[in-house]
This record gives structure tokens, sequence and C-alpha cells, in this order.
């Protein structure tokens, strides 16, 4: 791989001395077959051919031509292409980084290769030993093979700060200042740094100095640092960028990741977790694709399930007027009834977590004038508040510091209430359908029956729109870091958009959305997957990137209202349906389950 663009010009002089790969290679010793490497006995060739060894008399050489295709042996090797000479360096650096360097000399006298140019060898070796006037004179030589002559300031700068903190650090302050006097000032480069080295003069011990730069101190680690800064103003003919086949490796397998429909944990940055043999691939039996559990205490319709965002507990919200809140068993991944909270008269239709778990809001339908706010730990009601019994109070979002909420419905009632339920602030005229505080704390989004989310802020009453849509939003969620908006958009299904950039980005396909309000939600590792239910009693999971649903779970025999992923274990999921069920989604519990139960034949990504 060329790297900048660079060292296309220069490949006969800089990469590979072609002249040794056309056949003259005769100093590595005789003919050789099956990749087995010639040697010399007694000045006679010795070469190896499917496993037999023959010595240089010219029976067993006319034994062993006899054996092979004629004039193989004299047969020239074609001229490397760019690519394959770029392979072998990089196999060559790799091995020289491990410290197999009779093998990189080996690797480079038969291919005719050279690892680097030799201006950019004896630099190498000159900055390593610490031989600074060497390394600075080296620079006069690299200064014709770079296609940027004005870089050559810059490296002098740094070859220069190395050698002013290492005078520092062995106790030459007069060297020092030398340095920073005759040498470094005079580049007039960086006067702002030049500063703070100076500065450095006033350490009192070698500890200290590094401490305030931040240095590892002289010796080998610091200057493969600075070797590693001087090599990006190098083009990559002269010297390879470093460590750069494992970079290549690694770019190689976050890309499979990225591009894995299943991959659901974190990526792990190192080579050493993965096998470069296989491509990357996650099974879907490793996904949230299996019924683990069926939970059957509700003894009507279920409207709503929400894991706490610990994802220790999920609460769950149902026609039949209670809230249930599970525990969940983070080794086994089963839930147990935890508590049960009991007197919602219009049933429970949405739940929202304060932000440290301790308190749960529950909601009620379109008719329900009351919002109910529950200590969670004692299971205790704090504050059953109402405003007006011709209220509407059917949806609510709590603020990022825990102290206060807003709630409204479709009546045109909007309000910012304290936890005991008192009225901080209202905007009237606002029939609100769902809520959602951002993370800055003064805005409230907000859709409405205007088929749009506004933004709202309670502190200069100023507000904007921000989302469009043509048909109703029934429902929405946002993502983590505020960037991104799930809408259930009815009778078009499940719209993803920018919020920061006001875009529409991705309709995703297959669910089945009318006018019911059902609540889709974001899930996964990294948030990479969207998950909602549908009016065909399926939950549809989508790659975040894919319009196509990656997974169609089936089990549930009547709409399925809510999906929610748990927050910390992204191999969990829930859903709630009118069939007075809520399921319990995970992995495959046996690796030999098959595909087929409780679960549609996935489709690929888009590419």
């Amino acid at each position: 791989m060329q790297a900048n663009g660079a060292g296309q010009g220069q490949d006969s002089e800089l990469s590979c001395l072609n002249n040794t790969q056309n056949g003259d290679s005769t100093s590595t010793g005789g003919a050789h077959s099956n990749g087995l490497i010639a040697t010399t006995n007694n000045g006679n060739a010795v070469s190896t051919n499917n496993g037999i060894v023959s010595t240089g008399n010219s029976d067993a050489s006319n034994a062993t031509t006899s054996n092979s295709e004629p004039g193989s042996s004299m047969k020239k090797k074609k001229r490397l292409s760019q690519s394959e000479e770029d392979v072998i360096r990089l196999i060559g650096q790799h091995l020289h980084d491990l410290g197999l360097n009779q093998t990189v000399d080996l690797l480079m006298q038969e291919s005719g290769c050279r690892l680097e140019h030799p201006a950019a060898t004896k630099f190498r070796s000159h900055v390593m030993e610490g031989e600074w006037d060497k390394a600075e004179s080296d620079l006069n030589e690299l200064k014709a093979l770079m296609h940027s002559p004005g870089a050559i300031v810059r490296m002098k700068f740094l070859l220069l700060q190395q050698k002013y903190l290492e005078y520092l650090e062995d106790g030459k302050v007069l060297e020092a200042l030398q340095v920073l006097r005759a040498e470094l000032t005079p580049l007039k480069y960086n006067t702002e740094r030049i500063h703070v080295l100076s500065g450095y003069l006033m350490c009192s011990h070698a500890e200290d100095l590094r401490a305030k730069s931040e240095w590892e101190g002289k010796g080998t680690a610091s200057r493969s640092k600075l070797l590693d800064k001087l090599q990006t103003y190098l083009p990559p003919s002269v010297m390879l960028p470093p460590r750069r086949l494992q970079t290549l490796l690694r770019q190689a397998v976050e890309l499979q990741r990225e591009r894995c429909l299943y991959h659901n944990t974190k990526l792990d940055g190192s080579l050493g977790s993965v096998s470069l043999l296989l491509d990357h691939v996650c099974s879907r039996k490793q996904f949230p694709c299996y019924t683990q559990q069926i939970l059957t205490e509700h003894c009507n319709e279920v409207w709503f399930c929400k894991f706490s965002n610990d994802g220790t507990k999920l609460a769950t919200g149902s026609k039949d007027t209670t809230v249930i809140v599970w525990q969940v068993d983070a080794e086994t991944q089963q839930l147990k009834q935890l508590k049960t909270l009991e007197g919602h008269a219009y049933g429970v239709s949405y739940l929202a977590w304060s932000p440290d778990d301790t308190y749960l809001i529950a909601c009620g339908p379109d008719d329900c004038s009351e919002l109910w706010l529950w200590n969670v730990q004692t299971g205790e009601l704090r504050t059953k508040m109402t405003q007006s019994h011709e209220d509407s109070l059917t949806s609510v979002a709590w603020n990022p510091d825990g102290k206060r909420f807003v709630t409204g419905g479709q009546r045109g009632q909007f309000y910012q209430c304290d936890l005991d339920g008192n009225l901080l602030d209202s905007w009237e005229g606002v029939r609100v359908q769902c809520l959602w505080c951002p993370g800055d704390g003064r805005t409230v989004l907000a859709s409405d029956t205007h088929q749009r989310i506004r933004g709202y802020n309670f502190e200069d009453l100023t507000d904007r729109n921000i989302v469009q849509e043509d048909h109703p939003i029934m429902s929405f969620t946002v993502s983590k870091n505020g960037r991104l908006a799930l809408l259930n958009v009815a009778t078009q299904g499940v719209h993803l958009w920018d919020l920061q950039d006001r875009v529409l980005v991705r309709k995703y396909q297959g669910v089945t959305q009318g006018f019911y309000t059902i609540h889709s939600c974001f899930g996964g590792h990294n948030e990479d997957f969207i998950a909602s239910g549908s009016e065909d009693h399926k939950v549809y999971i989508w790659h975040k990137r894919s319009e196509l649903p990656i997974a169609e779970l089936t089990g549930h025999t009547r709409t399925v209202n809510c999906v929610s992923w748990n927050p910390v274990l992204p191999g969990l999921m829930a859903s709630a349906s009118d069939d007075g069920t809520v399921r319990i989604w995970g992995p495959a519990p046996f690796p030999d389950t098959q595909d087929s139960e409780g679960l549609n034949e996935c489709c690929s990504m888009d590419s």
C-alpha cells in the first residue's frame, strides 16, 4: 500500500534493486524448489527438490534437472509489481520489529528489495544512538528525497528538542542552554514551544523534568517516539511508517467488525484477541434473537417496558393498572419479580426512570389526568400529581439533574415540575405526544399533533422546529449522545433523524405501523442496532446503517407495543405486547439451537 501518494517516481532508486531480481541472485546459493532456500556445501550447490538433498556433482545435477521442467532453473524471475514490493517491505519491517534481522537480510537479498533508503537507515541509526550532529547532517541528504523540503526545519526542530532535553536530564545545563540559544531559536520556528522549553531550565531534578515535559527521558523509548514523528515528514519509499503492517491488519479487522451484521460486543483494538487466519463473523446465535423467558404476571395488555439506566431492573406497565418492577440477574440474565406498584386506575402506558434510577414515573392513556412518582427502592408513592381533571398527562421526561421533570398530553398541557409535583413552569397550547430532555438541561424536545418535533427552552421561553414529518409522530426516542432520534410514524414505520443536521437519515422497512402507539429503541453495544414492535405481532431489529431488518422475532400473538434494550447487557432485550406477556430475548441458550425457532430469516446489510 502506498501512503501519502509518495515514492512512485523513485521505485528503481529507493524501493528495489531490480537488477538482482532477474535471476542474478547466485550469491544466495544454488537453485531451490518448494520454497526451501538453497545453501552451499564446500562450494557445491545443494538444492532440495521434493525433500531430496542433492550435491553439486554432475550426476546429481543432471538427475535434479531431469525431474524439473526444462530450463526452469534458468528462467528469469518476473519483475515485481509495486504492490508486491510494498508487501515484501511491510513483511520485512514487521520481521525487523520482531528482531529477526537475519531473516530480513535474506528476504531483501533474495527479493532484490531494500527495507528503506540507505540514507534513512543511517539517519535511524544516528537518532537511536543519540548522535545528534550526525543525524542533523543526514537531513541534508534526506532533503533531496523529500517532496516538501520545507519540512526539514520541522524535523531539525524535533531533533534539537530531543538533544536539548537529554542535555538537561544529564545535568548539562550550559550545553542545553547553548542548544536553545544557538540552534533552536535561530530556526524561528514554533517560538511558543521554545518558551515552554526554556522553562524546563528551572527543573530541579530529572524526575521533575520528565513530569513537566511529559517525556519518557533519555533512551530507546523517547528516541523511538521521535523517529515515529520524524518519519511522517518522509515519503514511505524512503522510510516506512512505523508498524505499518500491524496498522493495516488492525484496520482490516475493524472494518470487518463494523460490517458484521451481528457484532454486539466492545471493539478490542488489539490484534492479540483475534485470528488473522479467518474473516471476522458473528453468529446470530450470539444475538438477542431467542426467547429466554416469558413474563406472564400481568393479567391484561402490557403497554410499556423500560430497563433502568444501570440495567439491573425492568419496569413494565399494563392495562391491568399495575407496574411491575423486575430484578435482572446479570449472570443468568433471568428476571424475577421484585415489586408491584398498584393503583393506576386508567392503566400504565408510559414509564420513565430517573437518571439515578431512584424514582420511576408512571403515566396513563389519553383520558388520564394523573401522574405517579414512585420511590423504587422503598416501593412508596412519593407524589401523585394532577393539575386539573381536564388534563391529559400521557408522557414524561426527566431533566438530567434528576430534580425536575416535564410532562404533558394531547389536550394542551405542558408542565415542568419538581419531585413533589409542584408546578415550576408551563407552556400553553402545546398538544404533546412524546417528550425528551437533552443533556443541556435547558431544552425539552416535544412531538406534537402537527407532525413535528420542536425544541422548547423553559428559561428564555423560545421554541424552534427541529423535525417535520408528513404523518403523525406516535412516539420518539433519542440516542445517548443526543444526535439521533428514532421516530415511529403513523402508517409509515420507523424513521431515523439527525437532530443536529435536521435531516431524515433512513426509513426502516418491514414493520407494520398504523395508528397504535408503538415505542422503538436504540440498543446493543454502541447503540448500533434499532428494535421496534409491530402490529403484525413481531419484533423487528435493524442494524442502524441498514434499511432492511436483520431479524424478525416471532412469539407474541398480538401487537407488540414496546421494545427496550438493556443499556448495560447488550445481549438482553424485552418486548411488551397486547397478548399480556413480556418476552425477554437473548442469545441462543445452546450452540446447536435451531435458527428457525422464534426467528425469521435475517436479511443482509445494504452495502
